[in-house]
């Protein structure tokens, strides 16, 4: 398990959804004492201040980065992609395109909506994936010997 140390906190990677800029204007109360640059948003919704920007997060973590929402995901996490239609009583100031989700460590379902196109969504992060599965591939296994081609029958053999 690989763990990240940001100030005093350790945080494991693999519970790390994505990361997305911080903007300190959204809770006017909140007075940071340093100059935070990303959000690091957990699978549970937590979130961790770091001084990086989510593009430097990312590079420096291995996750896949949506440039025009400058957000960065995890590449570990199972995400599912819709398209996203503003309605009634829910109409963002922003012109979302697309909804991510994933299962939260309880089970429940999170999700974040993205600027960036649900097909270039999909094909990024599935080629993230496929490259992913490729390069983690190990090597054939010889195959069985089974009961007569043991090594312990070869010596009686010889």
């Amino acid at each position: 398990m690989k763990v990240i140390t940001i100030g005093k906190k350790l945080v494991p990677v693999e519970q790390v959804a994505f990361v997305e800029p911080f903007d300190p204007s959204v809770s006017p109360e909140f007075k940071p004492e340093k100059d935070y640059k990303g959000g690091i948003v957990m699978l549970n919704r937590d979130i961790v201040l770091t001084e990086q920007t989510p593009q430097e997060f990312a590079a420096e973590h291995e996750l896949h980065l949506f440039t025009e929402d400058s957000v960065a995901v995890n590449r570990a996490i199972v995400f599912r992609v819709e398209t996203f239609e503003p309605t009634e009583s829910f109409k963002p100031a922003k012109p979302y395109k697309t909804r991510l989700k994933w299962r939260g460590l309880t089970g429940g379902e999170q999700s974040k909506l993205l600027l960036t196109e649900a097909e270039t969504v999909i094909a990024e992060v599935l080629g993230v994936k496929e490259g992913l599965a490729k390069a983690a591939k190990r090597p054939a296994r010889r195959p069985g010997r089974g009961r007569n081609g043991s090594r312990r029958m070869e010596a009686f053999r010889n």
